[in-house]
């Protein structure tokens, strides 16, 4: 029996509410599942045939999940502190740091040392998939989370178009992995991403929108009805506990959370060490000696550039973010 479900549902409209029937052959159009073994667990390294899995579908797919490599007592005491913080920035309204929607926020995790847990921030599998991608030591400039709120009262369902986070004219190969790490089971009850498999092989000319605005990155109507019937989209069910790997360029919508819980997905972003991109994250001090810590053990495999600053200055500005789209991810001439 699978552990991790997958939903396709019927065919309602295209663009802005597009979702799927049923393929007849599910599994062209489920993502690929990697299960590490208690061994691979143990030691935090996939073995030869499961990282060749991970490595076959990023290419092919755009996107993989590996099952149960985060400890569910690390995510719960993060999501309670990032719900608490979720609240605070949807009672911002238009003002918050939403993406297309006022549903789906933009949200940074406390960037200080006591809510800094390893397994979720650097998971050390994770690394050695986009390593295996993208080269060694890859570039982590990007750290932060998708918040799929619950409506308010009398507020109508909204989700997000389908989109692609490479709204700029970029590379033909991988040059950028997204590992997503869900605080709680994601369903499309609680507004998991909708995903459109194999689409990271596109370019900017199925797009729509200029970089910077609050919707860049839109894919065209006839190219969604024309993919759509080649490869449909699904919204997955995926476990509390696993790890989803996403090609940036892969096309993909946030989706109305109807349910009473807020749903929370972290997304960092590793970029091939070649990648020319300025993106600097901003720290705490007092993470600085943990990720040195974790360098001299060999346990992190990652260039991180960042700005310290001291915790207090950390604390008072994660919240004062841009939304997704004013993020720069291209890379310098």
């Amino acid at each position: 029996m699978l552990a991790v479900r997958f939903r396709a549902p019927r065919l309602l409209s295209r663009g802005m509410a597009t979702v799927a029937k049923p393929a007849s052959s599910p599994s062209l159009h489920w993502p690929a599942v990697v299960r590490p073994s208690v061994g691979e667990i143990k030691n935090a390294r996939l073995d030869e045939r499961n990282l060749e899995k991970a490595v076959r579908h990023m290419h092919q797919d755009g996107l993989v999940v590996i099952e149960d490599v985060v400890p569910h007592e690390d995510i719960d005491q993060l999501n309670t502190k990032m719900v608490q913080d979720a609240r605070v920035l949807q009672n911002m309204g238009d003002k918050g740091p939403f993406n297309y929607n006022q549903g789906n926020l933009q949200q940074d995790a406390p960037p200080v040392a006591e809510f800094f847990y390893p397994s979720i921030f650097t998971n050390p599998i994770a690394t050695q998939i986009t390593s295996a991608v993208l080269g060694p030591r890859p570039k982590w400039t990007f750290c932060s989370a998708n918040a799929a709120m619950p409506p308010l009262p009398g507020a109508p369902p909204q989700r997000q178009p389908v989109h692609s986070d490479a709204d700029f004219a970029h590379p033909a190969h991988p040059f950028a992995l997204v590992v997503n790490v869900p605080l709680v089971t994601m369903t499309p009850e609680n507004g998991s991403t909708e995903l459109w498999l194999g689409t990271h092989k596109t370019d900017i000319s199925f797009q729509e929108g200029a970089h910077g605005e609050r919707a860049s990155g839109r894919i065209m109507e006839n190219h969604l009805r024309d993919r759509e019937v080649v490869r449909p989209p699904i919204q997955p069910i995926v476990k509390k506990g696993s790890i989803v790997l996403r090609d940036l360029r892969l096309w993909h919508a946030g989706m109305p959370n109807p349910s009473d819980q807020i749903r929370i997905m972290l997304a960092m972003i590793h970029f091939a060490p070649w990648y020319r991109n300025t993106m600097r994250l901003e720290f705490g001090d007092n993470l600085k000696p943990v990720l040195e810590e974790l360098d001299q053990q060999g346990q992190l495999g990652l260039d991180i550039p960042v700005d310290w600053v001291s915790r207090e200055k950390a604390l008072k500005g994660y919240l004062n973010r841009g939304f997704g789209n004013s993020y720069d991810f291209n890379q310098t001439p």
